[in-house]
């Protein structure tokens, strides 16, 4: 099987990748022929030797032994992702008692966090973009180090310009680098393609467990310790992501061999001519208005409403609980069932328990109840956004074409911060946003319907 090689001669093992791609025979040998011979083990369908084939052989390196199992790649991304997503989904609880320490009025702080998430949004399709091109570890640690440095300078913030600088620009930025988007592409790259729905689930799962987890404990970290101790504990466990990141290494663009090679520009292209993209990025707007103006507003209007702040952080803890369950659950009815009507489904809920919500008296059960409900549907749409995309366009620019989408998702969340602030202060009622967000859901219940869940037709097929 293996060819005679002089000096500089390359040769190949098609048994290693079926395209035939060239390895030198050098160190790496005595671990290829081990592996041929050792027992494989097994994970969801897949076997080591699959993992080292997508990695490796995309790369363009020989296959050797690696200690990243698809099982290790899910757990390390799980706890990126709930890392990541902790402290942000808290940001909420500082509102009140920031804003009072620097005599501000809701507005200020409502912006620096709109213009977080829009920046998260501007920022993700280039992190996509960079992470397609040289890998998605690189990505993560800049992203992690950049998101503890805005959590850090946001504890000593004493000006609207400071706040704009910490929360804005470094936790929006940093959010673009290490949050689930990145994971969710990395595990479409690494894990086998029967699995990546499942993955996506429960890399947003993840996610949800840590605003679960994170937002009780803000509640008595602030109470213990102040609200600017807080702050710089985050700030500390976010670089946890630097060493976690390395079992997520995909391969640089310059490495992978592809039969047909596709460029960015024409990625970007086929992407946004494709009807049901577009359809997919106008839908997604909703989940960011929806998603953003909940967690930063909830808790100072259940304090409106005469309710404790601790209510409001069981209350974004609740819906954490409930999404690691609708997430999961989301990833495993995405290989069961079109995900356009389980993303239609998703927005329709949503707008029904918000309209239920604010149609009868605020209690303690009544957030909790409708907390539970909005948890099932919170980040459930991001599997199947995340599917729909993967299956129609393949995974070479997943990461860049997820983000562009997800830019729409955070223009969503820009405006349902900034407008849940204004419109606060001239009318003293969030009335008028809740309703927009069920307007809003309504619209992409119906804008999801018309999606085609088929492959692209190209003229020379692109690999995934």
């Amino acid at each position: 099987m293996w060819q005679t090689k002089r000096p500089g001669e390359q040769v190949s093992h098609a048994a290693y990748h079926p395209q035939g791609l060239n390895f030198r025979l050098g160190e790496g040998d005595l671990a290829i022929m081990l592996r041929r011979f050792l027992p494989i083990h097994r994970f969801a369908g897949a076997t080591m030797a699959d993992i080292d084939n997508r990695i490796n052989c995309a790369a363009g390196t020989p296959v050797v032994a690696t200690w990243r199992t698809p099982l290790l790649i899910v757990g390390f991304g799980c706890l990126i992702g709930m890392m990541s997503f902790g402290p942000r989904s808290t940001l909420g609880f500082f509102l009140t008692p920031l804003s009072t320490a620097n005599h501000w009025g809701r507005d200020v702080f409502a912006f620096a966090l709109a213009l977080q998430n829009l920046l998260w949004g501007i920022g993700q399709p280039l992190a996509g973009m960079i992470a397609d091109r040289f890998g998605t570890a690189r990505v993560l640690c800049a992203g992690a180090l950049m998101y503890s440095a805005g959590l850090a300078l946001m504890a000593h913030a004493n000006s609207g310009s400071a706040l704009d600088v910490s929360a804005g620009v470094l936790i929006g930025f940093g959010l673009a680098g290490c949050s689930f988007n990145l994971l969710l592409a990395a595990f479409g790259k690494l894990l086998p393609k029967e699995w990546r729905s499942r993955a996506f689930g429960f890399g947003t799962a993840a996610g949800s467990f840590g605003q679960f987890l994170y937002s009780p404990v803000a509640v008595g970290l602030m109470d213990s310790f102040g609200w600017q101790t807080t702050l710089t504990i985050f700030a500390v466990t976010m670089l946890a992501i630097v060493p976690l990141s390395s079992a997520l290494v995909t391969p640089t663009a310059a490495k992978i061999k592809e039969a047909a090679p596709q460029s960015l520009r024409q990625a970007l292209s086929e992407a946004f001519a494709h009807r049901s993209y577009v359809l997919l990025v106008l839908g997604y707007f909703t989940c960011g208005f929806q998603l953003a103006f909940i967690t930063v507003h909830m808790p100072a209007y259940l304090i409106d409403r005469g309710l404790s702040a601790t209510v409001g952080g069981w209350t974004l803890a609740t819906i954490g609980l409930f999404n690691i369950v609708g997430s999961v659950t989301s990833g495993w009815l995405g290989d069961r069932m079109p995900k356009r009507y389980l993303l239609s489904f998703i927005y329709f809920t949503r707008a029904a328990a918000i309209l239920a919500f604010i149609s009868f008296p605020v209690t303690e059960y009544s957030c909790i109840i409708f907390g539970a409900v909005m948890g099932l549907m919170w980040l459930s749409t991001v599997p199947p956004t995340n599917g729909i995309i993967a299956l129609i366009f393949g995974t070479r620019w997943l990461t860049t074409l997820a983000g562009c989408a997800f830019f729409s998702h955070q223009v969503g969340g820009f405006l349902g911060v900034w407008l849940g602030g204004i419109v606060f202060d001239r009318t003293g009622s969030y009335n008028p946003v809740w309703y927009l967000a069920i307007l809003f859901g309504l619209l992409s219940a119906v804008i999801n319907v018309p999606i085609v869940e088929k492959p692209v037709v190209r003229a020379t097929p692109v690999a995934a």
